[in-house]
């Protein structure tokens, strides 16, 4: 059934921010959208840079390896705060204004790292990061939307969100290969300029973008009380710890259930990376004509790909399966989930994502205890089916009680004009 197309202020009015694109997307204005992935980008690479160089910045800063992990905890951990704490610290101020001071963040907390005399300076950095990531997954996806019509906000979210396969396929791994060749203060600048590069677009291509009114810390409180927006949170702990629980073991996965060598690991993750690409956009295609078949569609392959790696046998073909149908799901999810958080509570779009965002980061950290806990006691394999269950858990969750979630119109109407 094809619903009518919403008006540009009211999709602008739903989603909290005032009416000011015109009907037609410019070029300018995709140039605005592409300005926020690649902050995405910079974002992701910087998040994970130090999982590579993990052992050279501990030496550096003369600490030890678990210490030096702490890196990658604290942002994570600050961001579950950050994303509530800021919508509401923003008020009414321009989303515009909000985007550029977030990768203002961005900018120092990687050259902050880059010059860090001593580990108390760079978990200050990584601090930074922690309201960069919390705030930006608040926001970004809300402000990628606004900058197109409604017949385009499908398609924007994908190219907003595309920036984490990016940073997955390019970001990440060329940071280590930077860091090995000229250190892992080298890799932080780099990445620092890239993000001060990313400022500079955004101060020269995003329009002004007021909200309709300023966000209450009770409007925190509206997805809780919404039903579809329960469902959703409930499957993104599930979802999310499923896939952590076993995404941390990935490379070891590789080499040990199916025997393969470095070069031939290296080749499927760079295959998972670029896998993801394709996955984030199939996904922006179905969250425009269901966010309900999107987010199953995700959950089912990942726990496929879950249950076949600790089934079949060893060997390049298997793993390259495997690979594949995890990178697809890995591109789907954090579209899917975005556009049923954004459907779930049109009216208060920033607020649903804060929450998700904190969801995300609860079920990250509590996904790789679960792993860390189950890989110690019972090995690779298990872990992959322990994991498989906990997705499983999501799909039952968005199949049985997510039936009555419906496209909005908007988005309905990309999916036609895709």
């Amino acid at each position: 059934m094809n619903a009518p197309c919403t008006t540009c202020e009211e999709v602008a009015l739903a989603s909290g921010a005032a009416p000011a694109r015109s009907v037609e997307a410019s070029r300018a204005t995709w140039l605005g959208v592409g300005s926020i992935a690649v902050g995405t980008f910079a974002m992701v690479t910087t998040e994970f840079l130090p999982i590579g160089l993990l052992t050279d910045i501990a030496t550096g800063l003369r600490v030890s390896d678990g210490t030096a992990g702490l890196m990658v905890t604290i942002p994570g951990v600050l961001a579950a705060f950050a994303g509530p704490a800021l919508i509401v610290a923003a008020g009414r101020l321009d989303r515009r204004t909000v985007m550029i001071a977030l990768s203002a963040l961005l900018v120092a907390s990687n050259f902050l790292a880059a010059l860090a005399p001593d580990f108390a300076t760079m978990l200050v950095a990584r601090l930074l990061l922690g309201l960069c990531i919390g705030g930006f997954w608040t926001f970004a996806p809300g402000a990628g939307t606004q900058l197109v019509p409604p017949a385009s906000q499908a398609r924007a979210m994908s190219v907003v969100l595309a920036g984490i396969s990016g940073a997955t396929v390019f970001g990440v791994p060329l940071s280590a290969f930077l860091g090995t060749l000229a250190g892992w203060r080298a890799a932080f600048a780099v990445t620092g300029v890239l993000a001060a590069v990313v400022l500079l677009m955004q101060i020269w291509l995003l329009p002004p973008m007021p909200p309709a009114r300023a966000i209450r810390p009770r409007d925190l409180l509206t997805p809780l009380t919404r039903r579809m927006a329960q469902v959703g949170l409930l499957a993104v702990l599930f979802l999310i710890a499923g896939h952590f629980a076993a995404y941390t073991y990935l490379k070891p996965l590789l080499q040990q259930n199916f025997g393969l060598g470095p070069d031939a690991v290296t080749t499927l993750l760079l295959v998972y990376g670029a896998t993801g690409f394709v996955g984030t956009f199939f996904g922006g295609s179905l969250v425009a004509r269901s966010v309900r078949v999107a987010a199953l569609t995700a959950a089912v392959l990942l726990a496929g790909a879950l249950v076949l790696s600790a089934l079949i046998g060893g060997g390049l073909v298997g793993g390259a399966a495997v690979v594949v149908i995890w990178g697809v799901a890995f591109g789907l999810i954090p579209v899917a989930l975005t556009g049923w958080m954004m459907q779930a509570v049109p009216d208060a779009q920033e607020a649903g994502q804060a929450l998700l965002v904190s969801g995300f980061q609860v079920a990250i950290a509590s996904g790789s205890l679960i792993g860390g806990l189950v890989v110690d006691g019972a090995g690779i394999s298990s872990t992959m089916l322990v994991s498989a269950a906990l997705v499983m858990v999501a799909a039952v969750v968005v199949g049985a009680l997510g039936r009555a979630q419906r496209p909005r119109p908007a988005l309905q109407a990309s999916a036609e004009g895709s």
